[in-house]
């Protein structure tokens, strides 16, 4: 009776996960990663000008953080990296409309952007930090000193910047501008007080352009983790993503490039217009 019942059990179980399996087997073929190695390409979604993650080099090739992780990935994966360089504003619906594979752009994990797509593990955590004219050096010691209305202080369009400033310096008077580059040449030049932006290109401007004009308060005043963003119901290439970073860190490849892109300014001159 013992010996039936087990074989009654096995039977319902396989019924059961019959479908559970098929249903598995199913999602699993609809993957990015199925069309990637049928394509023989891996299609990555970015808007360069973010420095130093994505530029446009005096070639006409794209470097940067971003694009290094980009290649790798393709490299892992046996595939050709192509980049798209597309506007900020249509990233994602463009990422949803399968005109690439992937977005690795320099793209924070925010809440609002997760309902519309997926998330990796962070690569990679920043913060928004404050680019000052010189002539409040002294006078102005963090971001939470700008929240006075005698104080103009710009960032980029759309971004988590603005979102920051808005929220946290609400008090000061707030301009957007459709570029990071412009809203820092509003401060070199004195017709604003500060620039909100994340603090890889807030050290840049410094280092390359503000000496003697700006002061870069570099100590980040938000907790932002940039990922990889992919569309909603892919678990297989997840997976993928997640081991790849895992494997990227502990190859030594991550810090080499973190090396490169953030401890040394030999690619300055490499930038294009």
């Amino acid at each position: 009776m013992k010996k039936v019942l087990i074989s009654l059990l096995a039977m319902a179980f396989l019924f059961v996960s019959a479908p559970v399996f098929a249903d598995d087997i199913e999602l699993a073929k609809k993957s990015t990663i199925e069309s990637i190695l049928k394509s023989k390409q891996l299609r990555v979604g970015f808007e360069s000008g973010y420095l130093p993650f994505e530029m446009t080099s005096k070639d006409g090739g794209f470097m940067g953080f971003d694009i290094d992780l980009g290649k790798a990935l393709a490299k892992s994966m046996g595939v050709k990296w192509v980049p798209v360089n597309v506007a900020w504003d249509g990233i994602i619906p463009a990422l949803v409309t399968d005109k690439f594979d992937i977005i690795i752009g320099g793209m924070t994990i925010t809440q609002s952007r997760n309902l519309q797509i997926n998330f990796s593990n962070p690569y990679i955590v920043v913060g928004q930090a404050v680019l000052l004219n010189k002539k409040h050096e002294g006078t102005v010691k963090s971001y939470k000193d700008l929240n006075n209305p005698k104080y103009t202080i710009v960032s980029r369009l759309g971004t988590t910047g603005e979102q920051a400033a808005m929220k946290m310096i609400s008090r000061a008077k707030y301009k957007s501008f459709e570029s990071e580059a412009e809203a820092a040449i509003e401060v070199m030049s004195g017709n604003a007080d500060a620039l909100i932006y994340d603090l890889p290109f807030i050290e840049k401007v410094q280092a390359q352009q503000g000496v003697g004009k700006t002061i870069a308060l570099s100590t980040p005043f938000t907790y932002e983790p940039l990922a990889m963003a992919i569309r909603k119901g892919d678990p297989d290439f997840m997976n993928y993503l997640n081991n790849f970073l895992f494997q990227y860190k502990g190859d030594g490849l991550w810090q080499r490039s973190y090396n490169k892109w953030f401890k040394s300014t030999d690619w300055f001159e490499k930038v294009g217009e």
